[in-house]
């Protein structure tokens, strides 16, 4: 009995911790477990949506500053890389290279070391007694012509750096001919030639390259008779070579470049200039009529007389004689062609040197009274024709060794314009007409 008793007491004490009201019989539970136990307990919360869109605005925000940053970064550092990869062109230095321009004719020069390429003055026939038409007459640079005699003209052609594969006929030498071609420190190219001048050839220390088979070929004669002696550029290299002469030092005319003769062709054709600063009176577009034509009478026989007409669209002197017939010359290859007549290897095209001169000069009879003497030291009346127009003025030549100057009305000296110039001896008792 007590033990049931005591049993019950017991199962009545757990009972009453268990379920008892009694604040103080309930067992104390940790605050900590109290509070785990409450959130397990409690429902997860949804986010609303305007969380949502907050959260996202974030996301981009945040995006937005990382992009924007790094643009600046990229910006900043491109231009650099930009500028080490890309090639700028440099800017022109103040001290370019200087242009060489011939001495003989004033044209521009494609390689520096032609402006002291060995001359050659080569003496050519232009009778009506088979020397015409001549060939690689369009390839000197410079031209004199005068009457060798009887009327008959006769040209001195100076070359420089030929390439002509034909080049003649070769005449006899003259003293005034001579004379012109001294300054140009060339070789004498000649077949005899009269007495003075043979004489002062081989006293003065020319080079000169008298009639030779070694370097010069006779082609057949037919319609030519006896002027059909030619050269060719390649013999005229080899004999200079073979001998050591190497080069030359001409002394050229005065030239102007050719951004100067364009220039000058302009202000010669404007006769009036417009003041933009005054009332423009009357017709301010007047200019200078231009010299279309010119004819050079050496004597009375039209078939030797020049007559030059400008070629406005070339800026060149085409050149005929007074009968009407044009002077044609045979134009060659640079071609090695073998000894050939030009009539079977080149063709027919007319002369249209760019300047044309005409020089009046003291011309008589020699003593032989048939080959002519003409003063080509001193000086005299000159009619410069370039650019399509005429400037009148005096020539000068002090010395054998000097080149002729011209001046014009103010004693100011002449620029010829570059190209091909023609140099006509015309008698005083001769004209010029324009």
């Amino acid at each position: 009995m007590e033990k049931m008793k005591q049993a019950v007491s017991e199962e009545d004490l757990k009972m009453a911790f268990v379920g008892g009201s009694s604040e103080d019989d309930k067992p104390k539970i940790n605050k900590k477990e109290k509070v785990a136990k409450t959130k397990n307990r409690m429902p997860k919360e949804e986010k609303s949506p305007s969380d949502k869109k907050m959260l996202t605005f974030l996301i981009i925000g945040i995006f937005g500053l990382v992009a924007g940053i790094t643009m600046i970064i990229v910006a900043l550092l491109l231009p650099r890389a930009k500028e080490d990869a890309l090639q700028f062109p440099s800017l022109p230095s103040k001290t370019t290279e200087a242009i060489a321009y011939s001495p003989l004719t004033g044209e521009p020069l494609t390689d520096t070391n032609l402006a002291t390429a060995p001359t050659f003055c080569i003496q050519t026939p232009n009778g009506t007694d088979g020397a015409r038409p001549q060939s690689g007459l369009n390839e000197a640079g410079v031209v004199f012509e005068a009457i060798a005699e009887a009327g008959i003209t006769r040209f001195a052609a100076i070359y420089q750096n030929p390439s002509a594969a034909v080049i003649g006929p070769i005449r006899s030498l003259r003293m005034y001919y001579l004379e012109w071609d001294t300054p140009f420190d060339c070789t004498i190219v000649h077949a005899g030639g009269a007495d003075d001048a043979i004489a002062a050839l081989r006293s003065g220390g020319y080079r000169e390259l008298d009639e030779s088979y070694s370097y010069m070929y006779r082609g057949t004669y037919g319609v030519r008779r006896w002027n059909n002696l030619f050269t060719t550029s390649n013999y005229l290299k080899k004999y200079n070579a073979d001998k050591g002469w190497d080069s030359s030092d001409v002394k050229g005319f005065a030239r102007m470049t050719p951004k100067e003769s364009e220039e000058s062709r302009a202000l010669a054709l404007a006769s009036e200039k417009l003041d933009i600063t005054a009332p423009a009176e009357g017709n301010t577009s007047s200019t200078t009529v231009p010299v279309p034509e010119v004819t050079m009478r050496f004597g009375g026989i039209p078939t030797f007389n020049a007559h030059y007409v400008y070629d406005a669209e070339l800026n060149a002197y085409l050149r005929s004689y007074e009968n009407g017939a044009s002077h044609d010359v045979y134009r060659c290859s640079a071609e090695d062609l073998g000894e050939r007549n030009p009539e079977d290897v080149c063709e027919l095209g007319q002369l249209d040197p760019s300047v044309v001169i005409a020089i009046k000069v003291a011309e008589r009879k020699a003593s032989d009274n048939y080959h002519e003497s003409i003063d080509a030291i001193g000086s005299g009346e000159a009619y410069i024709f370039q650019n399509g127009t005429v400037i009148t003025g005096t020539w000068r030549k002090d010395s054998r060794q000097d080149q002729i100057k011209f001046t014009d009305d103010t004693g100011s000296e002449i620029k010829l314009a570059p190209g091909q110039t023609f140099v006509s001896a015309v008698p005083n008792y001769g004209s010029v007409e324009y």
